[in-house]
């Protein structure tokens, strides 16, 4: 049976697409915590001109043993820290998965209060380049947990743990497994707003001339009812929008031949977020996904807020077919829609739900493709499939739908339907 998410406490919906991002915090010098045995801290900050930072701490024994040998228990005492807002655990191979846990507790920088324990979604490693591809040969690959969104942050603890193997024959609980080798704790600031970005800027991000406004983003033209199906296209906050800096990112862009199957991800990410924050979480993932996990850009095509905003994700252009690093094993001729939050117990907001719709009407109609339909894709590689496997597949699919995972989340995935009906209303089908 597929394993979910722990869903995060939910917060209420602040309207807006365009509100001002999150004011770039001030870096406090970082001092170890009274009483804190130092761990050596690694600030990948700074290229010159590119705002933000990411603080990179190696977990340790919490056992006190310090041999090299591998353990079940690792983390870090409480301590200052520079500031950060998105918080994840990496390690050396991207091959190699985390079967444990991993909790965090952070210092709010406004208030001074801790926060309880949080758990970080560990089974991350179905998000990934496709076997065989430029970026995942790269070298900089990393493993990694899923990224969480603790706001404005100043302290932190951490603690992993390995999970006992699995139990014999006579039932009795194995010893714990080891942890991966090399784990670190990236503390991502996401930075203030880059290249001059105007607020204006982000309340007309720029679109074609035929790009019908939100109010009358679900009617279709004369041409669009006779066909072929494509449904309006939907505003989106471009990266220029958001606030990427693309210093940041490769400039190498890689595409595949078409796009058949859009697959819906949720970011892991918790749902301590309002929508006015959203551009500087997506900051945050883009930073971590680049930085601390070593892909060569963000790894989803599109992002979703829960106000309905729509953004750009991976660079080369909203309408083509740009080859991402969402769904391992499936990314090519798809795309990845991830919608910001956590989705196991929470349910998604009605908005997110008809950004979904209205987006794949668009983006799939572009490529002939009925969002009501099924359609085959060959199979890279993963867990529920081999590779060069051909597997059919709804057009709009869950991520867990090619592979064994939780992704997106149980009540995000349950309205998956509704978003394949309303695709293809918005498409004049």
């Amino acid at each position: 049976m597929r394993g979910f998410l722990a869903s995060s406490i939910g917060v209420t919906c602040a309207a807006a697409l365009a509100l001002p991002l999150t004011p770039p915090a001030v870096a406090a010098a970082a001092r170890p915590a009274p009483g804190a045995e130092a761990a050596t801290t690694v600030a990948r900050a700074a290229e010159p001109g590119v705002p933000g930072s990411t603080q990179s701490l190696p977990l340790v024994p919490l056992d006190g043993d310090r041999t090299s040998g591998p353990t079940a228990e690792q983390g870090l005492p409480r301590r200052d820290v520079r500031r950060f807002s998105l918080v994840g655990v990496v390690w050396d191979n991207p091959d190699t998965e985390l079967h444990g846990r991993v909790q965090v507790r952070t210092r709010d920088a406004a208030t001074g209060t801790w926060s309880g324990w949080q758990d970080v979604e560990t089974h991350n490693h179905e998000h990934a380049p496709d076997p065989g591809t430029d970026e995942e040969a790269s070298g900089r690959v990393h493993g990694a947990t899923a990224p969480l969104w603790v706001g404005d942050s100043d302290g932190v603890e951490v603690r992993a743990s390995a999970e006992p193997q699995a139990t014999g024959g006579d039932g009795a609980d194995r010893p714990a497994g080891a942890l991966p080798p090399g784990m670190r704790l990236e503390l991502v600031d996401p930075g203030g707003e880059s290249g001059g970005v105007r607020e204006a800027d982000r309340h007309t991000a720029p679109l074609h001339a035929d790009t019908p406004d939100s109010a009358n983003a679900g009617q279709l033209t004369d041409q669009q009812r006779a066909g072929p199906y494509i449904g309006p296209r939907p505003r989106i906050v471009t990266r220029r929008g958001w606030g990427a800096n693309e210093k940041l990112r490769e400039k190498k862009v890689g595409y595949t031949k078409k796009v058949k199957v859009a697959f819906v991800h949720h970011t892991g990410t918790g749902n301590k977020h309002w929508c006015k924050q959203a551009p500087s979480v997506i900051r945050g993932i883009y930073r971590y996904h680049v930085k601390s996990m070593g892909w060569r850009d963000v790894g989803y095509n599109f992002f979703v807020d829960r106000c309905g905003n729509i953004y750009e994700g991976r660079a080369g252009g909203v309408a083509k077919p740009v080859l991402g690093a969402h769904t391992l094993g499936f990314n090519t001729n798809s795309m990845g829609i991830a919608v910001l939050g956590t989705f196991e117990s929470k349910k998604p907001s009605g908005a997110a739900v008809k950004a979904i719709s209205r987006l794949t009407a668009w983006k799939l109609g572009l490529y002939g493709v009925n969002p009501r339909g099924k359609t085959y894709l060959k199979s890279g590689g993963g867990n529920l499939y081999r590779k060069g496997k051909k597997v059919r597949l709804n057009v709009i699919s869950g991520h867990l739908d090619s592979f064994d995972t939780a992704c997106p989340g149980r009540q995000l995935y349950r309205k998956l339907g509704s978003a394949r009906a309303t695709a293809a209303r918005y498409q004049g089908r």
